[in-house]
């Protein structure tokens, strides 16, 4: 163990924060930590890799933090109102993948404006808390790098605006053929399913119930680094 982090018992903070300061506080108190040593305390075992538990740092940090969320439709912090992101990031500390926000509705009870969405709710506040891995490290040797409270700006606000409603046009207006991930500068579509064989309903363009993969909303990887790099003092992009 470094000494050089407070020692923390992550047994006593099972309890929801109280408040940003102090979910911000008991997220720096990870800062360096391996997540061995998280699941040690936490009596929780560690896989030897996340081929068949790729949630497993997520949840484990979730708990850490005393998230309550859960997998409901509120965010991780419902009485804070803030989201927990994990994010994979490398030696350089640029992230390694695109980010997860939530389940894209194809059935017609998608919210066709930005400022009604459940994309904007998830992300009006977000704890990034960067997992630092290089490729291959097993899972327990990965480390926790700084925690960072994030709110969008106008600017960030104004693109994912633009992103979410052209994206949601294509769902409401049934476009299958470009509900891919090429659309969207910082936000995107990705199918969201365990296997190609899951599938739900939609409408396409002529109206026609079909048969589709789900699709899920994502941060795209540039954004998180220049998001980070702006606010951590990474490597600029």
């Amino acid at each position: 163990m470094n000494d050089k982090y407070p020692r923390v018992s992550l047994v006593d903070v099972m309890d929801a924060p109280a408040n940003p300061e102090a979910l911000m506080q008991r997220a720096r108190s990870l800062a360096g930590r391996s997540l061995a040593w998280i699941a040690a305390e936490l009596d929780q075992p560690v896989p030897d890799d996340l081929r068949r538990h790729k949630g497993w740092a997520g949840q484990l940090l979730e708990r850490a933090l005393g998230a309550s969320g859960g997998s409901r439709a509120e965010p991780d912090f419902p009485h804070l109102g803030i989201e927990l992101k994990s994010i994979p990031v490398g030696t350089d500390g640029r992230p390694r993948e695109s980010t997860w926000v939530c389940v894209a509705p194809l059935d017609g009870s998608l919210a066709p404006c930005w400022q009604d969405s459940w994309v904007r709710r998830k992300l009006a506040s977000v704890l990034w808390l960067p997992v630092l891995a290089s490729a291959g490290q097993p899972p327990g040797e990965r480390r926790v790098g700084t925690a960072l409270l994030w709110s969008p700006s106008a600017e960030e606000d104004r693109l994912l605006e633009r992103d979410y409603e052209e994206l949601a046009e294509l769902i409401c207006t049934g476009a299958l053929n470009r509900l891919d991930a090429h659309q969207g500068e910082a936000l995107q579509l990705r199918p969201k399913a365990a296997n190609s064989r899951e599938l739900v309903w939609m409408l396409d363009e002529q109206a026609q119930w079909v048969e589709v993969n789900p699709r899920g909303f994502y941060l795209r990887r540039t954004f998180t680094e220049q998001l980070l790099s702006d606010r951590l003092l990474l490597p600029s992009t």
